[in-house]
């Protein structure tokens, strides 16, 4: 990421205000993200990150897998991050062709779609309750093993039952916990984790996970 003087001043209100952690350099790298494009520190309590997760989404970045998304704002979202550095392919659930289905939404039917297609690919659903549901089903149904899901979706209706799921599945994972979330957030997951992997692989500098 280019950053500018007002970035730098931001992060270093949000270094204040977080003070002393424990997370891990490259898992506070995300979390600072998260709250720089919210600018809301709750997120510091919400943000889980499986084992492994950062980790196994670098290598995968560096692998050139393939990422699936939700919905649109997320696949813009990344675009730039992602081909100024790795060059992974990125499809939207949106825009895969599929027939109608009664029971399942456009986005859930599309990302099933795309995951039996790509079942060792990168998850990203930032906005779509139904959509990581229905990946969270594929999961538990060993149909397919993603290299890494980004969770994020907001909700009042069952969206923390999705998540709990998505934390059973033994797959590794980024997820917010609880009712918040957006695809902003889901974005500033992705870039910082991108940004990470591109120290760590693109440039062959000293690992930073």
């Amino acid at each position: 990421m280019e950053w500018h003087p007002t970035d730098a001043q931001s992060l270093a209100i949000i270094d204040r205000e977080i003070g002393e952690h424990t997370w891990s350099p490259a898992e506070y790298e995300i979390v600072r993200r998260v709250i720089y494009l919210t600018a809301d520190f709750e997120y510091k309590s919400l943000i889980r990150f499986s084992d492994q997760a950062l980790q196994s989404g670098a290598a995968a970045l560096a692998a050139r897998t393939t990422i699936v998304v939700d919905v649109p704002m997320v696949q813009v979202g990344i675009a730039p991050y992602i081909q100024q550095t790795f060059a992974n392919p990125v499809y939207c659930s949106m825009e895969a062709i599929t027939r109608p289905q009664k029971e399942k939404t456009r986005t859930a039917w599309g990302i099933e779609t795309l995951a039996r297609r790509y079942p060792e690919g990168i998850f990203v659903v930032g906005q779509s309750q139904t959509a990581l549901t229905s990946l969270v089903e594929l999961i538990e149904a060993e149909e397919i093993r993603p290299a890494l899901v980004i969770g994020t979706p907001a909700g009042f209706v069952d969206v923390d039952v999705a998540k709990a799921r998505l934390n059973d599945s033994l797959v590794p994972h980024i997820r917010i916990e609880g009712r918040k979330g957006s695809a902003v957030v889901a974005v500033a997951i992705v870039n910082g984790l991108v940004d990470l992997a591109w120290q760590a692989y693109g440039q062959e500098s000293s690992a930073v996970f």
